[in-house]
């Protein structure tokens, strides 16, 4: 049994997280130049307002900025309704317009991590969201493709129903990976209250100019800002910028829809951090704790946040499950982080330089130079922060699990920052403006 924890959960009302988002103050279209958005400065209160052009001038240096680059794959597919490989199929196809919808949200646990469902050749499966489902009754969809001189067909075939989702089998006869198939067939997924189909700008603006490891489905938006420009002014200040990647899942649209945040089931997403940059985290947390000027640590964006508090807790859980089951942490095969076990997993303080080194000593034992695992992790007001000074973020959906993020770190004041922002004509949600925040 794990000992519980001394950081409260509190019960709170998510009508406590609501606010007025005027229509006009959303950012359906991206701003003409990445880092002319606007970003408001925190810290204990509004510091400064600026541009992300300046984000150099507000961050110490000796900092490290640590980024999630992960790259949005064409997740959307669509099928026309009548081109379902079924002789036998009573679709009603009168309304050869009409399509079916395919968003892949995730791999099947048979082609998990993504980057496996990404290579995968000749066919993979993938749990989907499906628009027009009824319509679809059985049979394969179809859709050509013509790729590298190639013409052939990608099928579609319904192999369960999971929770008002379903599992996806695509297959096709040709040898290329499956992230080849998806570039061709697929839609960038824009974020569900932007009520337009994706266009050529969209391609290429809602992806980061670092974007690398395929696998989100949505943007890591707070890095959207960022350019090479930006990139130079944070070198020639000796902030050191690190690589880490999340997958973005579809969940974190979701808004909290139970009366109280601790009922709301939080969404699982993968991640991969490499060895070198939690050995990084780790002396920063050794000079810290020896009064050196380490330099804060500043997550780009709630995924990456979400990633490397997560580091701290996973490091907490095998403290715990070695002290409490007798086993060496090296025999723990499984390691993930569930949605509350950051609140349940600290019988007594252990230090951050503890649970890095227990992370990297089980990946030692497991020949791991990548940590690959996924994370439940939420964030709520009254959570703890241990590894990151500072966080880069977007302006955020009311009553949205990200907003909580912001409340944990600010407290009450983020009713009156989100207020100005609202009164001084920022520009919301993926495309629009941000914030750097400071947390105590």
């Amino acid at each position: 049994m794990y000992l519980w924890a001394m950081m409260k959960r509190e019960k709170l009302p998510i009508e406590a997280f609501d606010y007025y988002l005027p229509n006009e103050c959303i950012a359906y279209t991206p701003a003409k130049d990445r880092a002319e958005s606007k970003l408001l400065v925190w810290k204990e209160k509004i510091m400064a307002e600026t541009n992300y052009a300046q984000i150099a001038d507000f961050i110490p240096a000796n900092s490290t900025l640590l980024f999630n680059n992960s790259k949005v794959i064409a997740a959307r597919i669509f099928f026309e309704k009548n081109k379902i490989n079924n002789s036998t199929s009573s679709i009603d196809s009168s309304n050869n317009e009409s399509q079916i919808e395919v968003f892949c949200l995730e791999p099947s646990v048979n082609y998990s991590p993504v980057a496996m469902a990404m290579q995968a050749t000749k066919k993979v499966e993938w749990i989907c969201l499906v628009g027009g489902a009824k319509k679809w009754k059985e049979g394969l969809l179809e859709k050509k493709i013509m790729l590298q001189g190639k013409s052939f067909s990608v099928y579609a075939k319904k192999i369960a129903a999971i929770e008002g989702k379903f599992l996806i089998e695509f297959s096709w006869a040709e040898d290329f990976h499956f992230s080849e198939i998806i570039e061709h067939i697929g839609n960038i997924p824009l974020p569900p209250y932007i009520q337009r189909a994706a266009n050529t700008e969209d391609k290429e603006r809602y992806q980061t100019t670092y974007a690398k490891e395929e696998g989100s489905v949505a943007a890591p938006t707070a890095g959207l800002h960022f350019n090479e420009k930006i990139f130079e002014s944070l070198a020639a200040k000796n902030i050191d910028c690190q690589f880490l990647s999340l997958h973005v899942g579809a969940g974190t649209f979701l808004p909290v829809k139970t009366a109280h945040i601790d009922d709301h089931p939080m969404h699982a997403e993968f991640f991969e951090v490499p060895k070198k940059v939690i050995e990084l985290l780790l002396n920063k947390a050794a000079e810290s704790a020896h009064q050196k000027n380490s330099g804060p640590v500043i997550a780009v964006g709630t995924t990456s946040l979400r990633a490397i508090e997560s580091l701290y807790w996973l490091g907490v859980k095998l403290i715990q499950i070695k002290k409490s089951k007798e086993e060496t942490m090296a025999s723990v095969l499984e390691l993930k982080l569930l949605q509350w076990d950051a609140y349940e997993l600290q019988p007594f303080e252990i230090s951050q330089q503890e649970a890095l080194t227990a992370l990297l000593s089980w990946m030692a034992s497991n020949k791991m130079e990548t940590l690959i695992t996924s994370t439940q992790l939420m964030i709520v007001p009254g959570y703890t922060f241990k590894l990151c000074n500072g966080l880069v973020t977007n302006f955020h959906q009311p009553k949205s699990t990200l907003l909580l993020i912001i409340a944990a770190i600010t407290g009450a004041q983020w009713k009156n920052i989100y207020q100005h922002a609202i009164d001084q004509h920022y520009r919301f949600l993926s495309y629009g403006d941000g914030s750097l925040f400071w947390i105590n």
